[in-house]
């Protein structure tokens, strides 16, 4: 049995495989500081899993930097490069690390791997990854990464299992965080997240794309920390529409939840445009993630938006978050994809030490 495991600062989320097949899970929340070698023990024991049954453990990191491009079995230079990211990703690689740690603690001889966000866009070209800063800034690791990719890998692999990958597809993961990648042939070539998650859709709490000015604008009145907090937990659409849940949005019936529906939708349609130049034309649109998943109106404005490129839906199709989404007049393909992230860094941990023993 292989744990997979997603570590957040104050909370852990467990989930437990035997080949693809998920047996197990576990969901842990509100850990305080040193507790979670605790929580971990908890979680296994919601889970109804004993450590000694476990074949080994993999672990969700956000930040694998220019270096960690694929999946890998943790190493003490592993878990280095991990802990060097951390001031690429400050909320979410100390909280991944603490997770290794947090197995390694309950059994030191386990086997352990990660699977990083960053990877899957290892494959973008130079000339779409590189600000155009001075060199020194540059070596600093200033660049752009882009994230969710083990979410964008699992959206590749599901469907090729279906014999349906399209050649170029405009990939939408909406969620609390949003992303757009561009994947040409199963191959990430841009992404609308650059150094950080901040940037490119309007999201949950987070800004989106933003001029650097007005960065450093909030960063000479608020300090910069307090202006970190404000782009990257008071903005978006909380800070639009007073919710960072669509749901609640459009309950709320307010023009400004109106407008913060409207700003979404719209910015999606117009980073799409960007996405589809990258890859020169477009086969197919497909989404996944809570909101891509869920949302039929936000579905329908961002595809409205996007008829210019022959894209046309199934209005009843739509409603019912069927997985084919496009009419039989749509000149693309229009999908929906479950997300699968735990089962992806599961499949992908396993052929690593796979890979080892051959």
């Amino acid at each position: 049995m292989w744990l997979i495991v997603n570590a957040g600062s104050s909370s852990l989320k467990l989930k437990v495989f035997e080949g693809e097949r998920e047996v197990a899970k576990a969901s842990i929340s509100e850990i305080g500081p040193d507790g979670h070698a605790a929580a971990m023990a908890a979680g296994l024991a919601q889970a109804g899993v004993s450590i000694d049954r476990l074949t080994a453990a993999a672990h969700r990191v956000v930040h694998g930097g220019a270096g960690l491009t694929a999946t890998c079995r943790v190493t003490p230079s592993v878990v280095q490069q991990i802990q060097d990211c951390v001031p690429l990703s400050p909320l979410h690689n100390p909280a991944n690390l603490v997770g290794i740690q947090s197995v390694a603690a309950l059994a030191p001889d386990l086997p352990q791997f990660a699977a990083f966000d960053t990877a899957f866009h290892a494959t973008n070209p130079e000339v779409a990854v590189t600000y155009a800063l001075p060199k020194a800034e540059r070596d600093r690791g200033l660049r752009r990464y882009g994230f969710h990719g083990i979410s964008y890998a699992a959206l590749v692999r599901i469907l090729r299992g279906r014999g349906e990958l399209p050649q170029r597809i405009l990939a939408c993961h909406l969620g609390n965080g949003c992303s757009l990648a561009a994947i040409v042939n199963g191959c990430s070539v841009a992404t609308t997240m650059g150094y950080s998650p901040l940037d490119g859709l309007t999201m949950g709490t987070r800004t989106g794309s933003i001029d650097g000015n007005a960065v450093l604008r909030l960063a000479e009145v608020h300090g910069v920390e307090r202006a970190g907090r404000i782009l990257n937990r008071q903005s978006g659409l909380l800070g639009l529409g007073g919710a960072s849940d669509l749901r609640a949005l459009h309950a709320a019936g307010t023009p400004e939840a109106r407008f913060a529906l409207e700003h979404f939708a719209y910015w999606a349609v117009r980073h799409a445009g960007s996405m589809v130049a990258a890859m020169g034309g477009l086969d197919a649109v497909v989404f996944t993630g809570g909101i891509g998943e869920n949302d039929a109106w936000m579905r329908n404005e961002i595809l409205t938006g996007l008829a210019y490129l022959g894209v046309s839906s199934d209005p009843e199709a739509n409603a019912r978050n069927e997985t084919t989404l496009h009419d039989a007049t749509s000149g693309v393909a229009i999908l929906l994809v479950q997300a699968d992230e735990e089962r992806q860094i599961a499949l992908e941990a396993q052929a690593v030490m796979a890979g080892e023993g051959a």
